[in-house]
């Protein structure tokens, strides 16, 4: 069974996200998520200052696996990234919910369509 932290949002498509401040959040991807990716050894960040809108792509995740699209679950511009996982991209299998976070978000509208904890949970089994 996966770790799904309460207190954090979901999206459908496996990322977390948290709430930093008013207008901003952290986004990385559900321990669901790195679990069914296996070792992952590549991460494609988006750039900080790019915009991005839900649902749409904004980095790759590759594991010995499989490659995998990161969606973004808010819209928004990235103002940073994890550049830790530049180096040490398993960061996200051995804490997806901390040091494997993937990029901070500032938004001007909150999101409305994420999912709670109790909600992914559902939807992962």
């Amino acid at each position: 069974m996966s770790n799904i932290p309460v207190g954090l949002q979901y999206s459908k498509e496996h990322e977390w996200i948290k709430a930093e401040g008013l207008n901003s959040a952290i986004v990385g991807i559900t321990d669901f998520a790195q679990a069914a990716l296996g070792d992952i050894v590549y991460v494609q960040m988006p750039k900080v200052g790019q915009q991005v809108t839900a649902g749409s792509v904004c980095g790759e995740v590759e594991s010995t696996k499989s490659v995998s699209e990161i969606f973004s679950p808010i819209s928004g511009k990235i103002i940073a990234v994890n550049s830790d996982l530049e180096k040490l991209p398993e960061l996200i299998n051995q804490d997806p919910y901390g040091a494997g976070w993937i990029a901070q978000i500032e938004f001007s509208a909150p999101p409305t369509d994420l999912l709670s904890a109790e909600e992914y949970a559902q939807i992962t089994g």
